[in-house]
């Protein structure tokens, strides 16, 4: 039945070693609605929803589920239990079909020879797939062949074919177009009509006051407080999550170009993008705007050697420029913060002073041996800057939050010292009081000389940071719009039609 209590976390508390990443938290669910858990990055929010499917055992607190004290004590529990997890960070087995990663360990088999029936699996996925309207996927195509976005609507229907009573959803619209998470709003509100209940986690106030019913808000690992989507606004809300109010979040004033320090000329790359020409001028902050799915990350990876381009012209400082790979890119002053950190930007496993000085090793090299105490004092100088928020840095990168590792590949970047840098949604999947210190980060970059190209699906976003905007549709820039003349709609119009 619809509102009754479904789940109560009291009391959790949970540290790492001598860092205690909740204390005496709480959280309370009830059945057919979608409460959602807030907090900057670092707060405990993954931690705790760890515990609830089994993935960390609680140093103290209690779960009741359905009225019964339990302990869940792995991911297998919790489901047979009935409570499934979208992750923020997706990990398919890429050479695996898209009907194999979700029906993994539970595919339908073959009476007699007991061979997994490839028929009736595609079938079963094919329908799942139908059902929550997700188009365009094949069950039979590797994972490997699909985008990022398809990827996670992939993981949304295996959450969903679980028939579970509580669906966890971290994040689930960080890399999908504004049509999917239409189509993701749609799911949820008919699981809640059938009496499922929903955690959502996400940084996009938008989502949270347009689609949750309640919110729960944690800081430094301590819950804050629990109310009424409906009695909160945005301002209220951010005050809860950082302790402060948030003033000027675009700190971005506009700048007074220099020289042009960067072009780009009929760059092409066939079935990706085509004739693409723009410049860059010292001390500008660029955007870039589009649809998912337009070119945007393609032409920005051409220009960082990531990938080919059959046709066109790199200059800087007015000097064509030869780039067939990344280490061109960066001999040449240019560096890259990808859409996806934890794939291209960082090896988790690793250090953090590894990971910060993984781009300059030949700076603290001497007959081809590496010199750890200079490498160590750079790190630790950058990270300081940047305001990395970490006890050691030798502490794994796996470790730290989803802004702290952002600003990881920002130090690793800033140690090669370049000229241009690249930003491609910088801000994807931290929270706001991170997001308001790369702005301020990039507002300060630019000040100082440097050039930035900066790519965001963010309508606020890159209208607040950009001093031009270009648009790319299918590929192709449809056009230019001024800071001062910039507006939405003009965005949008540029960008679809």
């Amino acid at each position: 039945m619809s509102g009754q209590v479904l789940l109560k976390m009291q009391g959790i508390t949970k540290a790492f070693a001598s860092v205690v990443a909740l204390s005496n938290a709480q959280f309370q669910l009830k059945t057919g609605t979608v409460h959602a858990l807030m907090g900057e990055n670092g707060a405990g929010k993954s931690t705790l929803m760890k515990i609830l499917i089994g993935i960390h055992e609680p140093d103290e607190g209690t779960i009741i589920f359905d009225n019964k004290q339990v302990k869940i004590q792995n991911s297998r529990q919790a489901l047979d239990m009935g409570i499934s997890m979208i992750h923020q960070e997706i990990n398919p087995i890429m050479e695996m079909t898209v009907a194999d990663n979700i029906f993994l360990g539970r595919e339908p088999l073959a009476p007699i020879s007991r061979f997994v029936n490839k028929a009736k699996l595609y079938k079963q996925t094919q329908e799942l797939l139908s059902r929550l309207d997700i188009t365009g996927i094949s069950p039979s195509v590797k994972m490997k062949e699909l985008s990022i976005a398809q990827c996670q609507m992939v993981e949304i229907a295996k959450a969903v074919s679980y028939d579970s009573r509580l669906i966890i959803m971290d994040e689930p619209t960080s890399a999908i177009c504004d049509a999917e998470v239409e189509k993701l709003f749609k799911i949820i509100c008919e699981l809640k009509s059938k009496g499922i209940a929903i955690i959502y986690i996400s940084h996009r106030m938008d989502e949270i006051f347009r689609i949750a019913d309640e919110i729960t808000v944690l800081r430094d690992g301590y819950y804050v407080d629990s109310q009424p989507s409906g009695e909160l606004d945005h301002d209220k809300l951010v005050s809860l999550m950082v302790g402060r109010e948030l003033k000027d979040m675009f700190c971005k004033e506009p700048s007074k170009p220099g020289v042009i320090s960067f072009e780009v000329k009929g760059l092409t790359a066939k079935g990706k993008f085509r004739n693409v020409s723009f410049h860059l001028h010292k001390g500008e902050v660029l955007g870039i705007a589009g649809l998912m799915g337009a070119g945007r990350t393609e032409i920005v990876e051409a220009i960082f050697g990531m990938r080919p381009y059959d046709a066109g012209e790199i200059l800087k400082a007015g000097k064509p420029l030869r780039i067939r790979s990344e280490q061109d890119a960066i001999n040449n002053g240019i560096a890259l913060v990808t859409e996806d950190r934890r794939k291209y930007g960082l090896v988790l496993e690793q250090s953090i002073k590894n990971n910060i000085s993984l781009s300059s090793l030949k700076k603290f090299s001497v007959a081809s041996l590496i010199h750890r105490g200079n490498e160590m004092a750079a790190a630790k100088d950058i990270s300081e800057k940047i305001r990395v928020k970490t006890p050691n840095l030798n502490n794994k990168c796996n470790t730290l939050s989803g802004g702290n590792q952002q600003k990881v590949v920002l130090s690793k970047w800033l140690m090669t010292d370049p000229d241009i840098l690249i930003f491609d949604e910088p801000t994807r999947g931290i929270d706001v009081g991170a997001k308001n210190e790369i702005y301020k980060i990039i507002t300060s970059l630019a000040q100082s000389g440097k050039s930035i190209i900066m790519i965001s699906s963010e309508m606020p976003e890159i209208m607040g940071m950009s001093d031009r905007i270009l648009v790319v549709r299918e590929g192709e820039i449809s056009g230019e719009i001024a800071k001062e003349d910039v507006t939405q709609e003009k965005i949008m119009k540029l960008a679809a039609c």
